[in-house]
């Protein structure tokens, strides 16, 4: 005979009984997921065909309610029936996902709704209709997920709209932020050589990131951070100046060759202070390829 039903609130500790409550999944998928409604990137996805001007199918898709994970299996599909639309009138249909709970026996479903909209007599004039949802968390026993807006034009469904977020996977969120984890390309205080001399510094790693940032210091007056992406063009020049005074200001040119993986430094003017005064101090690689 199994164990009677352990109350706990250790959701993944041994209990040598059954303890785990849908609240308490819910609640923790809440904090995975977040707090709303979502669809997880996997499958279908929850597309949407029109099969006829009365039906669209809906295929396979994992949806996040709140928390509540609702699993269609793979190349599962549902048809779901749309009313007829009326001539020369207009109407926007609401397709959802529809999370129930019986308040007697508490028992949890789900299944696809179609909440109707008003027909008018223009484009424009046509609205939503209002879609009731509710707090699960707080033990509503009704909320409605919107997924599609059906677009009715007289007799014809004309468009479906997608209504709901897809969220990414951990390997692709993974993916996403390794392309902005800012790496060093360079620390080395970089200078020209004269006045009206053009540097050209080696940097083969620029062949490896889309953004770069570059921070250059005139003196100890001027301290800029540039941002310059690849699809701006190249070559791409910039200029950086600073004026403390008539007797201590400088001007630099400043070039991102893409082609040739290099940097251009070229001293403009210099008053005061030296060539060694106007400087790049670090570049840095922002977005990769």
């Amino acid at each position: 005979m199994p164990n009677a039903f352990v109350n706990t609130s250790l959701m993944d500790g041994f209990a040598d009984a059954p303890h785990i409550t849908a609240e308490q999944t819910g609640l923790a998928n809440q904090g995975l997921y977040g707090p709303d409604d979502y669809v997880l990137d996997v499958g279908k996805n929850s597309e949407a065909q029109i099969l006829t001007n009365n039906s669209i199918r809906i295929f396979d898709a994992v949806y996040v309610i709140q928390g509540r994970r609702d699993v269609i299996p793979a190349n599962g599909y549902t048809d779901v029936t749309i009313d007829n639309g009326s001539q020369g009138m207009y109407r926007h249909d609401i397709i959802v996902r529809r999370y129930q709970k019986d308040a007697s026996s508490e028992v949890e479903t789900t299944s696809y709704a179609v909440i109707k909209g008003t027909p008018t007599s223009s484009s424009s004039a046509a609205t939503d209709p209002d879609v009731p949802t509710g707090d699960i968390r707080s033990g509503a026993t009704l909320h409605n997920m919107k997924l599609y807006r059906v677009n009715l034009e007289g007799l014809n469904i004309v468009s479906v709209e997608p209504l709901f977020n897809v969220l990414c996977t951990l390997d692709e969120l993974n993916s996403n932020l390794s392309k902005h984890i800012h790496t060093v390309i360079t620390a080395t205080t970089l200078t020209g050589t004269a006045v009206g001399s053009t540097k050209t510094i080696s940097m083969p790693d620029l062949a490896n990131w889309q953004e770069i940032r570059i921070m250059t210091e005139i003196g100890d007056e001027s301290r800029v951070v540039h941002t310059i992406d690849r699809s701006i063009g190249t070559p791409f020049s910039f200029i950086d100046s600073a004026y403390a005074s008539t007797s201590y200001n400088g001007k630099m040119t400043v070039t991102v060759d893409w082609d040739n993986n290099a940097i251009k430094i070229t001293p403009n003017r210099v008053a005061g202070w030296t060539v060694a005064n106007l400087r790049i101090t670090r570049v840095w690689g922002t977005i990769r390829i």
